[in-house]
């Protein structure tokens, strides 16, 4: 996230705490992996303050080694797989699952070929003004871009619920205009914009009510 890693910590205890509360309002199975998102991003957010600390010297190498490969797998091999799941395990109409599991292999696609870039090629971060710019080789990095956005917006935004398909128009629009801003600092400054919108996951769950299948809403779509 922007500014320090105490910002870090601060953000992941608020998000955290609005995870708790979403959590305390899934009506059924289907609503967990959405209730679970705030709590999985405040835990990403979490373990960037440990990078910022070691880029300043304050833990060390080694701690900031494994902070920096485990930030970068939750942003590169977890979300790509973990959204498109959470949106077709809420999904009820049979057209719009097929085009979600679409979403989900090019996820999984897009996972895997994050994840052998992370395994076997050098990466980096380092200290940029007010964030951390990250740095993985990846090659044919314009393909895994595309599969990363199809899975991690396009999942949200073919939703067959409004609230879904607005929150993958609003991440696709934030994730465009940051990469015109500060190309070097997407991974970041997304991820963090993704950690805070995903509190509106809490607003959403306690205004739902009862789901009337499969954890969708009658009022969803």
């Amino acid at each position: 996230m922007c500014f320090s890693p105490e910002a870090d910590v601060v953000a992941a205890v608020v998000i955290g705490g609005i995870g708790v509360d979403a959590a305390r309002h899934v009506q059924n199975g289907a609503q967990w992996p959405l209730a679970a998102l705030p709590l999985l991003l405040a835990g990403h957010t979490l373990v960037e303050a440990f990078v910022w600390w070691g880029l300043r010297g304050d833990v060390g190498d080694v701690v900031q080694t494994v902070a920096t490969a485990l930030y970068l797998g939750v942003a590169f091999v977890v979300l790509p797989v973990y959204v498109p799941v959470m949106v077709l395990v809420l999904e009820d109409a049979p057209m719009l699952r097929a085009v979600e599991i679409v979403t989900l292999v090019a996820g999984v696609l897009c996972a895997i070929w994050l994840a052998a870039a992370l395994v076997t090629e050098p990466f980096t971060a380092r200290p940029e003004g007010h964030h951390i710019v990250y740095h993985v080789h990846l090659p044919a990095g314009a393909v895994v871009i595309a599969l990363y956005l199809v899975s991690t917006c396009g999942a949200l935004i073919v939703s067959g619920q409004r609230f879904l398909r607005w929150f993958g128009v609003i991440n696709l629009a934030a994730v465009a205009l940051l990469a015109w801003i500060a190309t070097d600092a997407v991974t970041s400054l997304w991820c963090a914009w993704a950690a805070v919108t995903s509190a509106a996951v809490a607003g959403y769950l306690r205004s739902a009510g009862p789901a009337t299948s499969r954890g969708a809403p009658a009022s969803a779509s």
